[in-house]
């Protein structure tokens, strides 16, 4: 019995040390980030007098190569929580995006690729169909020009369509396979007609070559009803319901998107850099497919042919918050980011909330590093209302910190200088 009990008193000792530990290890990886934005008083005073009215939440990962360029990963994470709801808006496009990729190749069809011109029916309200893509270089739609708009401007109707190729059950069960748990994919973007219900059934799909029918999928219905993955899934003290009234209540988010920054800065790993994750959670892709994946995530829209996007309306900042989120800016469209600067990303912004998930890579500097962040600017806390503090302190707070990493990594000592041949895809 006395042994009994020394063994029990080890194992307890030896359990509150290694909390301590990680305890200890949390809080120096917090306080590293403090100490950076406390270098910057000018430009982060107004965060750093209340940054939790902010809801500020930062992943920075250091990248140092090998003498045979493999990569080595060290992250710095600032007020990190799975649990303060934050709403990821066109975020989901990433995951989205890398299972159409998956489901084609799993799929082993004959004929079916990611360049396959689909059509869609609708079978029920609020459902339409699409046929023609305008957009397109031969005016019809397949699935590679749907995620390239989803990336190069967050085309919402464009996501809409992976979201229904895939199905709700489909997209969930399949990043909780990976091991991606703390993400839930319930509705299409920027599309009020579809309710809860709605959005468990997805559209049927036929896809041709040549004008040969080589698939066809029928309508998907989810009969699961997902819990949310979050303990307080309310935001706010008040919202402006669908007929422009104020209620003095908070909106309900757990029947909406959730994507905790942890997990998407995890999933951006992956994605750029799949050998260094445990094969789980590798998305199957051949290598042609990161190639066009990379090119769709760090091209500009001045960059694009079909579709044709004109400067004034979509900057080279318009998708890039990081360093050069330019919405605060007048005459955003006369800047150019420098070409040797590669930002392979996913941003999102509404309700308050931006963020941003990125890989970050500077060819002439030999740079690269990886930076997620989430910023909550809604100073009334009333939602729906359309008064959110983008361009006062939202993007200048992107922009000043993503160049505040960079800075700092310019000046970052490293033994070996990495190879980063491998992204220029997406130059």
């Amino acid at each position: 019995m006395k042994i009994f009990h020394l063994i029990t008193s080890f194992i307890t000792v030896l359990t509150l040390c290694l909390s301590c530990n990680a305890q200890h290890k949390k809080k120096h990886s917090s306080n590293f980030i403090d100490s950076l934005l406390r270098s910057q008083p000018d430009s982060f005073q107004t965060i750093l007098q209340n940054p939790q009215a902010y809801e500020i939440q930062i992943m920075y990962t250091q990248i140092n190569r090998d003498e045979n360029n493999t990569p080595h990963f060290k992250t710095y994470q600032y007020n990190i929580d799975k649990d303060r709801y934050f709403y990821p808006a066109s975020i989901v496009k990433l995951p989205v995006a890398c299972l159409t990729l998956e489901k084609i190749n799993q799929l082993k069809i004959k004929g079916l690729s990611k360049y396959t011109v689909f059509e869609v029916d609708s079978l029920r309200e609020p459902q339409t169909p699409f046929k023609e893509d305008t957009t397109s270089v031969h005016g019809k739609p397949f699935l590679a020009h749907m995620i390239k708009r989803a990336f190069v401007v967050s085309d919402n109707k464009a996501f809409n369509r992976l979201y229904e190729f895939l199905g709700q059950k489909y997209i969930n069960e399949k990043l909780w396979e990976k091991g991606y748990k703390d993400v839930l994919v319930l509705h299409r973007l920027a599309n009020a007609d579809f309710d809860e219900e709605s959005n468990r059934y997805t559209n049927p799909f036929k896809f041709y070559k040549k004008g040969q029918l080589v698939y066809e999928q029928p309508e998907i219905f989810n009969p699961n009803r997902y819990a949310t993955r979050v303990k307080n899934p309310l935001k706010g003290i008040a919202h402006i319901n669908k007929e422009g009234e104020k209620v003095k209540e908070p909106i309900d988010f757990s029947r909406k998107n959730y994507f905790s920054l942890k997990t998407m800065h995890q999933m951006l790993k992956a994605v750029m850099f799949p050998e260094s994750v445990p094969a789980k959670q590798r998305f199957d892709l051949t290598p042609a497919d990161y190639q066009f994946l990379y090119k769709c995530m760090a091209m500009l829209p001045r960059e694009s042919k079909y579709p044709k996007y004109e400067k004034k309306d979509h900057s080279d900042g318009f998708m890039k918050f990081l360093m050069f989120g330019d919405l605060f800016k007048k005459k955003a469209h006369k800047s150019h980011i420098p070409s040797h600067i590669r930002i392979f990303n996913k941003v999102g912004l509404s309700y308050g909330f931006l963020v941003d998930n990125a890989y970050i890579a500077d060819f002439k500097n030999q740079v690269e590093f990886l930076l997620s962040v989430v910023i909550y600017v809604n100073k009334n806390r009333t939602l729906n209302d359309n008064k959110y503090e983008y361009k006062k302190i939202g993007m200048p707070f992107m922009v000043n910190f993503g160049r505040l990493i960079y800075d700092y990594e310019l000046t970052r000592s490293r033994k070996y200088l990495p190879n980063l041949s491998r992204f220029k895809a997406g130059k």
